[in-house]
């Protein structure tokens, strides 16, 4: 079970949108039908649950700015790849309405983080743990590794991830 709240001091070390390679974060986000959206540095981001620098997402669309932490990205984008057509083109800044959807999220942003050239799952894993998610085994990869198989079950309920 994953539980977001924002920050510690180790923030300013999580990785940013600035750090990736922008035509890497736009492939990985096409090949499940959602765009991303770049705003400029300092400007409000639209559709964000969390207040900036956090991702936002409205309809299919992840919006960032360069400041924007690589694992809110991925958060928000694993929010909208697990919802239907229809319950997508509906959202507006808040994206889950289970825990199971919120589980699911986490667990994909950590996979999704292996394709990301530069990124991978540790570092995303790390950085979750720096900005402050609450796992109840105390950190992402032991929640990862040992707690959230209910979380892959939906993912590959959903075909977003294989069985075995």
């Amino acid at each position: 079970m994953a539980v977001m709240a924002a920050g510690t001091d180790s923030i300013s070390e999580v990785l940013r949108v600035r750090d990736v390679a922008r035509a890497d974060l736009h492939t990985l986000l096409a090949r499940h039908a959602l765009q991303l959206e770049c705003v400029e540095d300092g400007a409000p981001i639209p559709g964000s649950f969390w207040g900036e620098p956090e991702a936002g997402v409205i309809g299919s669309t992840v919006h960032v700015r360069s400041d924007t932490p690589v694992h809110s990205l991925l958060h928000e984008a694993s929010h909208l790849a697990v919802l239907s057509a229809e319950r997508r083109a509906q959202v507006d800044t808040d994206a889950s309405d289970s825990q199971h959807e919120e589980d699911a999220a986490c667990y994909l942003q950590i996979v999704l983080a292996d394709r990301l050239p530069g990124v991978g799952r540790a570092r995303i894993m790390q950085d979750m743990d720096a900005w402050g998610y609450s796992f109840r085994l105390g950190s992402a990869c032991a929640w990862f590794e040992t707690d959230a198989e209910d979380a892959r079950s939906f993912l590959v309920a959903q075909g977003l991830l294989p069985a075995a």
